[in-house]
């Protein structure tokens, strides 16, 4: 992140700033939007909005990592495209804060830089909208709490960016600690963390097959979700989300659904107790059933969510057989990104990391990123 890019756009320092992690998900696959049970930490890269307020009635927006700049009338905010999209998600902040009465009422000159990878399953987005939030809500003296953060990020990417996500993504990067995991109740929306055992690594492997949740299958799993749930409602009326589902009852009443539909509601359901293993094994500090766990919840999305790809198994499946790995499994939307590996604290000194880059090259063509990341903390304005 570029402390000094803001002034060398706009020739002056910005009035207020906002940091934000991006995160990994640890376990609790497309779980967050169903109402369940995940898990995810903040970590030690994210995003950085410089912001000032100018006197002509636009916002103006650079980001160091995009070819285009944006102007946007203060009066007149709509939803960009093509190059100018990846200013949706500020935009989309500055439209929730005027749609709750918290009025942006001049012009503003935003500048945005990140150490995140775009596209590696890290959520640069929420990271980009809960760092928009801080820095606005200092600007203009706005007293929110994490959690009035994180939502007003979700409502952003629901309502203005088009991706119905749940609250996992700003969730975990409002509420983010050091060496702490952030569990979260998408139902109850209730927010806890979670230490983190001593001795743990995580490693990041992204795959460099970008993975643009628009414009892939993830709209599409959220309605097969919905509509799973809204076909159970008709048997087991008392259910208030497709989480509450007991796995049992997803094969009790499966012949009302197609396979598709039942694999995405069995997922869901089974990944929901798996949360709940997790957070009972770490309470334990069996991080041997931890990695277990993490392994089985992406066998999981392969076979029955269907939101994997073959470079993500590729990796799961070596990482998952390789000395001081506890266990492996994609992290974010899916349907490309990155792998996250749960190791000891040898994992990193071994040549293991550079066969695997090897292997995965000489398959497809293409290098794997490898980034080590530390639990850091969550947004926050500086």
């Amino acid at each position: 992140m570029d402390a000094d890019y803001f002034s060398s756009v706009f020739g002056s320092a910005p009035d207020a700033t906002g940091v934000a992690p991006g995160r990994i998900e640890f376990i609790g696959n497309h779980t967050d939007y169903n109402g369940g049970l995940v898990m995810g930490a903040s970590v030690n890269l994210g995003v950085r909005v410089d912001i000032a307020r100018n006197n002509e009635g636009v916002f103006k927006l650079h980001s160091k990592d995009a070819s285009e700049s944006v102007v946007e009338k203060i009066d007149s905010i709509s939803r960009k495209d093509g190059k100018q999209s990846w200013a949706n998600y500020a935009l989309g902040v500055i439209d929730q804060f005027n749609k709750a009465d918290m009025k942006i009422n001049s012009g503003l000159n935003i500048a945005v830089t990140s150490d995140l990878p775009a596209g590696a399953g890290m959520s640069s987005s929420a990271a980009f909208e809960l760092a928009t939030a801080c820095a606005v809500a200092k600007l203009f003296n706005y007293n929110l709490d994490r959690k009035e953060l994180a939502k007003i990020g979700r409502r952003a990417e629901n309502e203005f960016v088009g991706l119905p996500c749940g609250l996992l993504d700003q969730g975990v990067s409002a509420f983010g600690d050091v060496n702490h995991l952030v569990k979260i109740d998408c139902f109850t929306e209730t927010f806890n963390t979670v230490p983190m055992p001593s001795g743990v690594q995580f490693w990041i492997f992204n795959t460099q097959k970008k993975h643009a949740l628009l414009d892939s299958l993830y709209s599409t799993r959220f309605n097969e979700c919905k509509f799973a749930f809204e076909t159970l409602k008709t048997v087991l009326p008392d259910i208030q989300c497709l989480a509450q589902v007991h796995p049992d009852d997803i094969v009790k009443y499966g012949s009302l659904m197609s396979a598709d539909i039942f694999a995405r509601a069995l997922h869901v359901t089974e990944e929901n107790d798996r949360v709940r293993s997790v957070a009972n094994s770490l309470a334990c500090n069996d991080i041997s059933e931890v990695g277990r766990l993490l392994s089985a919840s992406h066998q999981s999305s392969r076979r029955l969510f269907m939101n994997s790809c073959e470079e993500l198994d590729f990796l799961v499946e070596r990482l998952n057989n390789m000395e001081g790995v506890y266990g492996a499994r994609l992290t974010g939307g899916g349907f490309g990104g990155a792998v996250m590996a749960m190791t000891n604290e040898t994992f990193g000194s071994t040549s293991g990391s550079e066969k695997l880059v090897v292997r995965y090259e000489n398959r497809f063509r293409n290098k794997p990123t490898i980034i080590q990341v530390k639990l850091g903390p969550g947004a926050r304005a500086l």
